[in-house]
């Protein structure tokens, strides 16, 4: 049957769960304050990362804790003005930096990450776009020999059967010349792509939907109720309606009575003019947490994690340290020509919320995919519209569902 759908967060999660409802013949209607695929959806460093199965929900956190709260040039961070509201959060949130949690959020996001190029490549196949996915692979670099966190990361994707390749020194050099060789060493993820310009890509998939007969409003959504959301001056009402606002989704879930531990890591990036030929992939170093991507703005130097809640301005610092980190892995590099801030949304176990909300049987929740939100739309997009659908398929997805936190 066919239905009125709202989607609320016109980002990539938003934007491919639309499509794929809107190929399933429903009526769609995006709503978001910003135009679509502005948010952290433009920001990222625009890599596929299927390897990405590795939260931050490591033991070896315990150790670095002082230098995280104490210091605004380390590869995370906290503003001292949000700690107590961040902190029942981090309780929640040490409590998984265990092997046995570290390896079961290693596990239910490998499952998605498995399928998130593949179904990437259906949409870009479909819309015209495969010319903007970069088969390159992706290179980490890190700068011990023998780091306990490159260990254990890299057995626990072994485990998974990650494909991944173990580079030395001289093999870094090999694939990238113009770093500067300070690392010791590298790991590889050759079926891992990127893309140039994540944005265009947003823009072609929204295209796309309005095609195909959905619509876009730009309004910032504020408040929700079982079958209408609202605005300071308008009201809307809907059949379903999904939440896929990103770090701003725990303000309706509050509301629909929900107290879901979503928190926001704000992650910054910076371009470097006419520099994007000097790497051929994303590279990003384990130690400062910084990646380099060449992009059609030039080099960009994104990542790092910062928490300060959603209302805090940008923090020089943490764009001085993005900028001194690049300066380190690519020597030479001139001052960067603009900064960016956006906001990532992370819940403590590191796994997204994907599924039907807990009270409502005609509202459902696609957001908190962390770091790799940009890799996984595409996948998260196939999976929420078949639960929304109930169109017969497997629907054996509660791991991911938000009763996991009642």
């Amino acid at each position: 049957m066919k239905k009125n759908i709202a989607i609320v967060g016109a980002g990539i999660v938003g934007l491919c769960s639309g499509y794929h409802l809107l190929k399933k013949g429903h009526q769609v209607t995006f709503f978001d304050r910003n135009k679509p695929g502005s948010g952290a959806s433009y920001g990222n460093a625009g890599s596929f990362s299927n390897y990405g199965a590795v939260g931050l929900n490591q033991p070896t956190i315990f150790k670095n804790l002082p230098n995280y709260l104490f210091s605004s040039f380390s590869p995370l961070s906290i503003k001292l003005n949000y700690l107590f509201s961040l902190l029942p959060w981090a309780i929640k949130f040490l409590r998984q930096c265990n092997p046995k949690s570290m390896r079961d959020t290693a596990e239910k996001m490998n499952h998605l990450l498995t399928f998130s190029i593949a179904e990437y490549q259906k949409i870009f196949l479909e819309i015209g776009a495969s010319h903007l996915m970069e088969r390159t692979g992706v290179m980490y670099i890190y700068n011990h020999e023998n780091d306990p966190r490159v260990t254990e990361s890299t057995k626990l994707r072994e485990y998974l059967k990650v494909k991944q390749v173990l580079l030395t020194k001289h093999e870094v050099h090999d694939l990238e010349p113009n770093l500067n060789p300070v690392y010791a060493g590298g790991i590889f993820f050759p079926t891992a792509t990127h893309t140039r310009n994540p944005k265009k890509i947003s823009d072609m998939i929204f295209t796309k939907c309005l095609k195909m007969g959905a619509s876009f409003i730009q309004d910032e959504i504020k408040y929700i109720t079982s079958s209408t959301i609202k605005s300071d001056s308008k009201e809307y009402s809907f059949d379903q309606l999904l939440i896929s606002a990103g770090a701003f989704s725990k303000q309706f879930t509050n509301q629909l009575g929900e107290n879901i531990p979503l928190e926001t890591e704000r992650g910054y990036h910076v371009h470097f003019k006419d520099s994007d030929t000097l790497i051929k992939r994303p590279v990003c170093s384990f130690d400062s947490g910084v990646y380099l991507s060449p992009m059609d703005q030039g080099l960009r130097a994104a990542g790092t994690v910062e928490f300060g809640g959603l209302k805090n301005p940008p923090s020089p610092k943490r764009i001085d340290y993005v900028t001194r980190e690049a300066k380190k892995m690519i020597l030479g590099l001139s001052d960067p020509y603009d900064s960016w801030l956006g906001f990532r949304p992370t819940l403590p176990d590191f796994v997204p919320v994907i599924g039907e909300s807990k009270n409502f049987q005609n509202i459902f929740y696609a957001f908190g995919h962390n770091h790799l939100g940009w890799t996984l739309g595409a996948v998260t997009g196939s999976i929420i519209s078949k639960i929304m659908s109930k169109d017969g398929v497997n629907l054996n997805f509660d791991k991911y569902s938000s009763l996991r936190f009642s």
